[in-house]
């Protein structure tokens, strides 16, 4: 279902959070859930992940992970300060040690001179620490920023797992 290296990852992910007693939680806004479901697509998963939340709205952003909604009107549901803010939320509501959210424009409509189609936040939450907030501008279809969104977050989680990064 996932292509080989994002289960790779995803189990890179499972060996490493499970030697520490690690629990990660994902918010998901324009992955849809793809994150969750490629780290529970391993055998062992439900060792490490404790919950994901797909966020698409900016109603559900708010009311499932508490982002402000005067943070959204600021500065837009795509953005650092909301991405940032996704990713404390499922830290704060889940026990996850380890939070990732990203939000986003998939395409192919939805873009604009300051905000492109293919323009991603995504970001890695670790409890009581700092959040590490990436901004990216990725080429391709829907499915190809959507994956590859979905294989940057892995990488940051690996990152957190392994006691690298700011997250």
């Amino acid at each position: 279902m996932f292509p080989q290296h994002l289960t790779d990852l995803a189990e890179m992910i499972r060996q490493a959070y499970a030697t520490r007693g690690l629990w990660i939680a994902t918010a998901e806004s324009c992955t849809g859930g793809l994150i969750a479901g490629c780290l529970t697509a391993v055998a062992g998963s439900s060792a490490i992940v404790d919950r994901g939340f797909v966020t698409y709205t900016n109603e559900a952003k708010a009311q499932m992970l508490g982002v402000p909604a005067d943070l959204i009107d600021q500065h837009g549901a795509v953005s650092h300060p909301v991405a940032e803010a996704m990713a404390l939320g499922a830290i704060a509501h889940s026990r996850a040690d380890v939070a990732l959210a990203v939000t986003g424009i998939a395409g192919p409509g939805g873009g604009s001179a300051e905000k492109p189609v293919g323009l991603v936040y995504i970001a890695c939450a670790r409890r009581g620490g700092a959040v590490l907030v990436e901004r990216h501008v990725l080429a391709g279809d829907r499915t190809d920023i959507r994956l590859a969104t979905v294989e940057r977050a892995l990488t940051l989680a690996l990152a957190a797992g392994n006691g690298n990064a700011a997250a």
